[in-house]
């Protein structure tokens, strides 16, 4: 039954601390030891999760505007993608005043906990192209590898950009494939080799692309360096391959074509 309010009845007062659940977000803090620097461990991952939620936010909003053609909006939200991976980036300064000791002082801790069970990091990897079923070992059934399993089934926002490069009268054509791998290809290559020389608004779309895809590379050269620094060339907590494997994750790009185009133009 819905609840009616009458007329002149006073409403409650929302306030900064209950608009934003602060006394929840607050509460969400649990360190397992008395060490000095686990919360800041904690604050740091939970902070990069709610920024990965923002992320999967707008690269939903860019892929609605590249398919609908609107290149003002793609780009102001590309603009905003950009904003928020340096803002995680440079969150690596603040992990990185924690010492290997300091860390190692909770480490223990953790047990089976792993960055590698961020669902939302590899929804986003998902979102933006990557394919591959390797990941769901680290999740069982249920909602996180449902989400995960759903953005590798739909278009990527590299489909997208092919759907906002034929909306702009580019001869490429969609991936058969959704759910296969993203592969350079002639085709999009030619294409893009005339979009550049056109010097339009698809060009300048391309060129964001571009930078968010050097951006997710530069978070990836600060997060394998990160995790050197702090353990070395230790196994990760979980039983993962630590840094070993982080460093195999650095030159994969999302956007292969828009690389390889690079020494044609």
């Amino acid at each position: 039954m819905t609840s009616h309010t009458e007329p002149g009845a006073a409403h409650p007062a929302v306030t900064y601390s209950s608009y934003l659940a602060l006394d929840d977000l607050l509460a969400a803090q649990h360190p397992r030891s008395d060490e000095h620097d686990e919360l800041l461990f904690i604050v740091i991952h939970q902070t990069y999760e709610l920024w990965f939620k923002q992320l999967l936010h707008e690269l939903a909003h860019l892929q609605r505007n590249l398919e609908g053609g609107s290149t003002a909006h793609a780009e102001s939200t590309l603009r905003r993608i950009l904003t928020i991976l340096k803002t995680i980036v440079a969150q690596v300064d603040v992990l990185e005043t924690m010492t290997p000791r300091q860390f190692t002082s909770f480490r223990g801790r953790l047990a089976q906990s792993s960055g590698f069970q961020s669902a939302q990091f590899r929804e986003l990897e998902a979102v933006l192209g990557r394919r591959d079923p390797s990941v769901f070992s680290h999740y069982p059934a249920g909602t996180q590898r449902d989400r995960i399993a759903a953005a590798m089934d739909r278009p990527s926002v590299y489909d997208s950009f092919l759907a906002y490069l034929a909306r702009q009268g580019y001869a490429v054509t969609p991936r058969a494939d959704l759910a296969a791998p993203v592969e350079a290809r002639d085709d999009v290559q030619a294409a893009l080799l005339t979009v550049y020389a056109d010097d339009g608004d698809a060009a300048r779309v391309a060129e964001r692309l571009v930078d968010l895809d050097e951006g997710l590379m530069e978070w990836r050269y600060r997060h394998v360096k990160m995790v050197e620094r702090t353990i070395g060339m230790k196994p990760g907590t979980g039983g993962s391959a630590g840094a070993a494997y982080l460093r195999t994750t650095l030159d994969r790009p999302m956007f292969p074509d828009l690389w390889a185009i690079r020494s044609s133009l």
